[in-house]
């Protein structure tokens, strides 16, 4: 990641071809990114797509300070997020939902393309506001985790923390979660 970060800060300070070498080398992490958000929101934006918008969203000069790796997937994760949230707003303000399944977060993400996962998608980052606003930590977690689909064992190489007390905010950013998901108020 010391290349990219080098990188980053050179198209930072306007160097198009710094911009371009970084988005080569960033690409395949992007794209595998971009699939997972698309196994959460609705068809309409191809992988392609959401790679090339989420990277628009990462390349501006004024957004793209990267600290580290884990910083970066965090930003990536982070711009796709509310590149499908917006596509799901978008979708509602046409189609309003018809009715709310109760489920937690992991349904959620294997409810795809059917009535509904609009409603549930924008819930969703309604109770992420709220969660971060107790925990931001968990928030992030939760953006590599669930709209990133990393693995506890990748979060845990690029953050440096270990799987186990990873493990243990999963568990709790899920409990609150569907806490919040159910209408329960939150509770630390």
């Amino acid at each position: 990641m010391g290349e990219v970060s080098v990188l980053l800060a050179a198209a930072n300070a306007g160097d198009r071809a710094a911009s371009d070498r970084a988005f080569e080398l960033v690409y395949a992490d992007l794209k595998r990114l971009a699939r997972r958000q698309l196994r959460i929101a609705s068809p309409g934006h191809g992988a392609t797509s959401l790679v090339h918008e989420a990277w628009l969203k990462l390349a501006r000069p004024d957004a793209m300070n990267v600290n580290d790796r884990e910083h970066f997937f965090a930003l990536a994760a982070r711009a796709m997020r509310q590149l499908v949230i917006d596509h799901a707003r978008n979708r509602a303000a046409v189609k309003r939902g018809s009715g709310q399944i109760d489920e937690d977060l992991d349904a959620v993400a294997t409810r795809v393309g059917s009535v509904g996962d609009t409603d549930r998608l924008l819930e969703l980052d309604q109770a992420l506001e709220r969660l971060g606003a107790m925990d931001p930590q968990l928030v992030r977690l939760v953006e590599m985790r669930f709209f990133a689909g990393l693995e506890l064992s990748e979060i845990a190489d690029v953050s440096g923390r270990s799987e186990r007390s990873l493990k243990r905010d999963w568990r709790k950013a899920r409990a609150v979660l569907h806490a919040n998901l159910d209408g329960s108020d939150l509770h630390d």
